[in-house]
């Protein structure tokens, strides 16, 4: 199986974040991105394959882009961050990654599941 998922999570309300827009990007040059793949998490926060039908997970450096805003509007809080950006680079070999998010307000962890 290869692909890239993530799982959202609200810490501040203890739930999973419902309708997130999320998009996967693939570094293309030291400035530009390619959209390879977007989605809504699930109603569990998920988003369970982030890379489009047609596209391969080769090594690179690859950016999950969380747009944060629509979802803390969404629940009618003001936030910090409009978005979240994580970026991480896949190397040869590899072939899934899970990175979940816990979001809050003025915050976010990251790290990479399994």
């Amino acid at each position: 199986m290869t692909g890239i998922s993530t799982h959202v999570l609200d810490t501040a309300r203890g739930i999973p974040t419902k309708g997130m827009p999320v998009r996967l990007e693939r570094q293309e040059s030291h400035e530009q991105w390619r959209t390879i793949g977007s989605s809504h998490t699930d109603q569990d926060g998920r988003c369970r394959q982030l890379l489009a039908d047609g596209e391969q997970l080769s090594p690179g450096t690859y950016r999950l882009v969380f747009d944060t805003a629509t979802y803390h509007s969404s629940q009618g809080v003001e936030a910090l961050y409009p978005f979240v950006n994580i970026i991480f680079t896949v190397r040869k070999g590899e072939t899934w990654f899970h990175l979940p998010l816990l979001l809050n307000p003025y915050g976010y962890t990251t790290y990479r599941g399994s």
